[in-house]
């Protein structure tokens, strides 16, 4: 894509919160043999979220957010229940074999992600994969009809 972003594939929420995660990007951020994942907050920029797991983020900047609350990645909250840290949200999901995720709606709204939508993944960071919502980035892929839809 323009300005360097890689797009994996779109991903259509299902109406109870499941997206399918494109393999490629699995693979690529070394996320297959993570059963739990976390949700975070995307840029302002994009909105959405990145899916990354506690071990992208124990060598990051971010990785003061689970030595403050290991609670993502123990599943001390129930599965896919928003947690609020420092103003922004949070979540911990379980990767299932079928290579998808399930969301709560309720959870998914704070990202500005709906049913129905499709969520482009794209290469983010090297902590974790991007599920961006809005901005040139979303314009650009509209453009290109050979992008794979996962339902």
């Amino acid at each position: 894509m323009k300005g360097g972003k890689y797009a994996y594939a779109w991903s259509k929420v299902s109406q109870k919160g499941k997206i399918t995660i494109p393999h490629e990007a699995l693979a690529e951020y070394n996320l297959l043999e993570s059963k739990k994942l976390i949700l975070m907050p995307g840029s302002k920029r994009s909105g959405g979220f990145g899916l990354t797991s506690e071990e992208l983020l124990k060598d990051s900047p971010l990785h003061i957010i689970l030595d403050e609350n290991p609670q993502l990645v123990t599943f001390k909250t129930p599965e896919g229940e928003a947690v609020q840290i420092k103003g922004k949200t949070f979540c911990g999901v379980k990767l299932s074999k079928d290579e998808s995720i399930v969301v709560p709606v309720e959870t998914l709204k704070n990202y500005g992600v709906n049913p129905g939508d499709s969520l482009l993944s794209v290469r983010g960071s090297r902590y974790a994969i991007g599920f961006p919502v809005k901005g040139p980035i979303i314009e650009e892929a509209k453009k290109h009809q050979n992008l794979e839809t996962y339902k």
